[in-house]
């Protein structure tokens, strides 16, 4: 079982560099979908969410990297 999940670590790793942002762009997505499909969100206004959304977890998440290194 460990020979299967260090597979996984690896197959993960190589596509994924910090995880955190991959799971926050992913959530990000699914609630920007969400509010099109089912709020009726205008698509332009949901598509701007998802830039100001992406922009903002990329700050964030090199605001964390920085961080890490400083110290």
């Amino acid at each position: 079982m460990t020979m299967i999940r260090l597979v996984f670590k690896e197959l993960v790793g190589m596509f994924v560099d910090d995880g955190s942002l991959a799971l926050l762009a992913l959530i990000l997505i699914a609630l920007i979908t969400a509010a099109v499909k089912l709020l009726a969100l205008p698509p332009l206004v949901g598509g701007f969410l998802l830039l100001a959304g992406c922009l903002a977890i990329l700050l964030e998440s090199t605001r964390r990297a920085a961080r890490g290194k400083a110290r």
